[in-house]
């Protein structure tokens, strides 16, 4: 236990203690000047929490101000639990991603277990059932022991959860690179449905109210998780142990649907998770938003550990918690739901005029801070920012064809790369079907789950291509939002909006900064002409250790709405004797491409460039031509290019094999990571239609019963392998990877 109250304010400024919670020298003088005195050490660590980068993104809020938020279907953007987007007859999607980083990286099991309960608590917070979870993993490569155990122990931790929780886990994506070996990356996604009328917000209104606490005790687990969030990780991981929560599956089970019953009562005012900085962020964001004042006696807030001092009782983040404002004279109705469902809900405090956060604990008042100062008036910082060294070079580099002498080996090859390989060893340990409207499972281009009681279902999709953001941040910011509309489109579902989950290293760098600074600007610039608002997201930096920043990986989860069932599409081939066309030509880019990476085993070059009207135009016509019935398959080009895409298009149990032909240089055509691609097949009878509809699509084949995998250029056969012996390599290449001696 802290022995706070033997610390008094002149000792945390002579001493400069609030330096270890994370405030500048600059700031704590803010601090004293906002309270006209020093404060004491509960305030100090409020403040620390609130002004941290996790909290109050007070580097990379004039970046996120660059996004597009708003669109006529947009009901809630970013600044609430979720953000809110309307699917018609009433009925919204309510979805957001958060990051769980350096908690992963200290303890992956319980860090990535407590990411997922996080999020789904930012969805049902808002009166949304969960109905699905996504995630998004960096990891290094898999030849150290360290690097398979975080690997192992993260999706156990994503699976035990998520499994437990009965929300279903429909799919993700899994990259491997030599940045990411000391900080993985964890990326949760949730996505919830709600009827318009059922939409709350985190609001503590209405003086006189009462706020009551609900879900389980607080202990001493998490405190300053925020702060740990938002500086680099400590070489040795001990050290931040404490910081990592612990998680209950199975009472954030409970807690869901006493929440999603307590919603309906007409006690409710507002109500909110208590995430990161736990009871202090929650508190004094709900007060700030609804410019009111909040009062809580610390002594009524359930405790797991004896003499929890005020400090501890703010700043812990102990999970499954929420917090909650009821009318004054009406709190026994909400405190009965969450009774009844075995879970404590007890009054903490109360709503009041007075623009002010006052905590007591033992009749003393422990801390009293005007509550915008920790909200929305936490100080914001325009960083500077550097054009990365490296980019002039990669720009000047000429675009080399690399020398593949034999294209089925190199097929093989790419197939086995971890980035390409079968996630079959991930998504195996997720529960998929709970609830039972998985429409499409993991594996595909993006998961699909039917709205009930409708023909409507949401596809969604998480998207990023570091290795591009690394060599040009702004293409390649372009790029990740382009890929996830490419892949919401090719389920057959138009894209709705998107979620950001923006993972960079230390924004006091000023190169780090620039890189945050143009693929802001490059994912922006592609949502506003594709149409496809931010609502939610979720800022993680200061991921680097040793010195050493990752690959810069603003991630883009995505959802989209297929208006009808007839509209689903299937990622792979589905019928002996259909055409197989290619949308898009491809030209000599192989900078930050999987064959790179093979043969250099770095990255290097230019970035794919890309043109966003020609990725809409595509886009837009694939999609009629889906509408229209005239598609059996449609697959976006990616990682490997068109030899990949043709190889997972024919991984399926229906024992099916292509025959193709290529015109130009063999390399390029089949290894190219040109952008704006798409695979698609279709019944012959069809061709004439589609061919009018889609206008640059080509057939360069058919997909034949024989099983074998054929590529043809200039006659001669490129590339001749059996599709299932390619399927086991594309298998077997992860649990190989796992099983083998570092």
């Amino acid at each position: 236990m802290l022995l706070t109250h033997e610390i008094n304010p002149e000792k945390i400024e002579t001493d400069k203690l609030y330096q270890g919670m994370g405030l500048s020298d600059a700031e704590f003088d803010m601090v004293k000047t906002i309270l006209n005195r020093r404060p004491n050490f509960t305030e100090t660590g409020i403040f620390s929490v609130m002004w941290s980068e996790h909290c109050s993104y007070k580097t990379s809020k004039p970046l996120l101000r660059k996004f597009p938020t708003k669109a006529p279907h947009v009901l809630q953007g970013p600044g609430e639990g979720a953000g809110i987007i309307d699917i018609g007859d009433e009925q919204a999607v309510v979805f957001k991603v958060e990051s769980h980083n350096h908690p992963s990286a200290v303890e992956p099991y319980e860090g990535a277990a407590t990411g997922v309960g996080g999020i789904i608590r930012d969805v049902f917070s808002m009166g949304a059932r969960p109905i699905a979870m996504m995630n998004s993993l960096r990891f290094g490569n898999l030849t150290t022991e360290r690097v398979k155990y975080l690997f192992r122990e993260v999706v156990h931790g994503i699976a035990g959860y998520g499994n437990c929780v009965g929300v279903p886990t429909v799919g993700g994506e899994v990259q491997f690179d030599d940045s990411y070996e000391d900080n993985p990356l964890v990326n949760a996604m949730c996505v919830g449905l709600i009827d318009h009328k059922d939409i709350q917000k985190g609001i503590a209104a209405g003086i006189g109210n009462t706020v009551i606490y609900a879900g389980a005790a607080t202990g001493r687990d998490g405190i300053h998780g925020a702060t740990f969030a938002s500086d680099d990780l400590a070489e040795d991981a001990n050290k931040d142990r404490p910081a990592v929560q612990v998680g209950d599956p199975f009472m954030e089970k409970l807690l869901i649907e006493a929440c999603l019953e307590v919603i309906h009562c007409d006690a409710l005012v507002g109500m909110q998770d208590m995430g990161a900085a736990g009871l202090t962020s929650s508190a004094s964001e709900m007060a700030s938003k609804a410019g009111t004042g909040m009062e809580m006696n610390l002594d009524l807030v359930p405790q797991r550990e004896l003499n929890m001092n005020a400090y501890e009782l703010m700043l812990s983040e102990s999970q499954e918690r929420m917090l909650l404002v009821a009318k004054k004279g009406q709190e026994q109705e909400i405190i009965d739901i969450f009774e009844k469902y075995g879970l404590q809900a007890v009054a903490v405090g109360e709503v009041i005029e007075e623009k002010t956060f006052r905590l007591k604990q033992h009749g003393e008042i422990v801390a009293d801070i005007p509550v915008d100062a920790l909200a929305e008036e936490a100080p914001v910082y325009n960083m500077p920012s550097k054009e990365a060294a490296y980019f002039q070079e990669f720009q000047k580099q000429a675009e080399l064809v690399p020398v593949v002498e034999d294209h089925g080996d190199m097929l093989k090859q790419l197939l086995k790369q971890p980035t390409i390989a079968s996630k079959e060893y991930v998504y195996d340990q997720y529960d998929s079907m709970v609830q039972t409207n998985t429409v499409v499972a993991p594996g595909s281009d993006a998961a699909v789950v039917r709205i009930k009681g409708t023909n409507k279902a949401l596809a969604i999709t998480t998207d990023c291509n570091s290795r591009y953001i690394y060599l040009d941040p702004e293409t390649g910011g372009k790029i990740a939002v382009a890929e996830a509309a490419r892949n919401i489109v090719c389920s057959g579902a138009r894209p709705l909006g998107l979620t950001d989950g923006l993972n960079f290293g230390n924004p006091t760098n000023p190169e780090v900064f620039w890189q945050m600074e143009k693929s802001v600007e490059g994912m922006s610039a592609a949502c506003n002409l594709l149409e496809t608002p931010v609502i939610s997201g979720n800022v993680s930096l200061y991921n680097q250790s040793k010195g050493k920043a990752i690959f810069p990986t603003p991630v883009v989860g995505m959802v989209g709405l297929i208006e009808s069932l007839d509209h689903l599409t299937p990622s792979y081939f589905q019928n002996d004797g259909d055409f197989i066309y290619l949308i898009g030509e491809a030209n000599p880019e192989f900078g930050g491409s999987e064959l790179q990476n093979v043969i250099d085993g770095k990255y290097s070059g230019k970035a794919p460039s890309i043109d966003l009207s020609v990725e809409k135009d595509r886009q837009n016509q694939l999609l009629a031509a889906i509408h229209t019935g005239l598609v059996v398959s449609a697959h976006d080009l990616a990682e490997g290019g068109l030899g990949v895409a043709l190889a997972e298009s024919v991984f399926s149990e229906k024992g099916l094999g292509v025959e193709v032909a290529i015109e130009n240089d063999a390399t390029v055509e089949l290894f190219s990571e040109t952008q704006s691609r798409f695979l698609v097949s279709i019944n012959p009878r069809n061709k004439a239609k589609f061919e009018s509809v889609v206008k640059d699509a080509k057939q360069i084949g058919i997909v034949t019963e024989t099983g074998h995998y054929v590529v043809q250029s200039n006659g001669a056969n490129v590339i001749k392998e059996d599709a299932k012996s390619l399927q086991s390599l594309w298998k077997g290449a992860i649990p190989c990877l796992l099983k083998s001696k570092a």
